[in-house]
């Protein structure tokens, strides 16, 4: 259902140019007559294909995406919709974050905790397999959330999933660069991830805090708008 609900979306955004208003989301899920959960499911596969961008605030609502940026993250550059201005931004917020998250993580994970954990570390191994940088990326994003999620602390908690929500739903792509082919890059990622977890689950402070040192992607920058996007191949890099 949802994907007939972003083929239908994506047809209205045919007869529009690159960030006009489509209208409220109330207004278009009332228009496709179908449920919250399963319209909010077809805008996400809709942003997911660079089709459609979300605005929040007095005079949002969704609008057809237009390539506006490209944000390098570590080894990897994302390509943006046109409301991912502050993305690089989020990023660096992150990453000055996730040393705190660890730490809370080595307090209070759960067994359970590091078993979820661990079967997203599966995931982002699966997507290594396939050479899927976009599907490592997401897991990736979902790893950190999770981690989070294991905080005592409501504000830092809330803030840190606020800035993940923000840099996943302005990412329309993962694009290539040329200094690592995907294969070995993204199993390094995956590897550094797993080790992550597998020091949380130990209780090991010392390498927790070295690893996610490691892992810190604070190199992130702008880059200039609408440049061509190179398509997805063998040698494209996520982070």
């Amino acid at each position: 259902m949802a994907e007939n609900v972003a083929l239908q979306l994506m047809a209205i955004a045919e007869h529009h140019e690159p960030g006009d208003r489509l209208g409220s989301k109330e207004e278009l899920r009332a228009r496709c007559e179908v449920s919250v959960g399963t319209f909010n499911e077809a805008v996400r596969i809709a942003q997911s294909r660079g089709v459609l961008s979300v605005r929040p605030g007095p005079g949002g609502g969704i609008f057809v995406a237009t390539q506006s940026a490209l944000v390098r993250l570590g080894n990897s550059v994302l390509a943006l919709d046109q409301g991912g201005s502050s993305v690089a931004e989020a990023v660096r917020i992150r990453d000055a974050l996730d040393p705190l998250l660890i730490e809370d993580a080595l307090w209070h994970a759960s067994p359970a905790d590091i078993a979820d954990m661990r079967e997203i570390i599966a995931e982002m191994a699966a997507a290594v397999e396939r050479n899927d940088p976009t599907a490592f990326v997401h897991a990736n994003w979902r790893l950190h959330a999770r981690i989070a999620a294991v905080s005592p602390h409501p504000v830092l908690r809330s803030l840190y999933v606020n800035l993940l929500d923000q840099i996943e739903s302005h990412t329309l792509d993962v694009l290539p660069l040329s200094d690592q082919p995907l294969p070995a890059y993204i199993a390094e990622r995956h590897q550094l991830h797993a080790a992550i977890v597998d020091a949380l689950d130990r209780r090991d402070r010392t390498s927790a805090l070295r690893l996610i040192a490691e892992h810190n992607t604070t190199n992130a920058l702008p880059s200039a708008p609408s440049q061509p996007r190179p398509s997805l191949g063998a040698d494209t890099e996520a982070r």
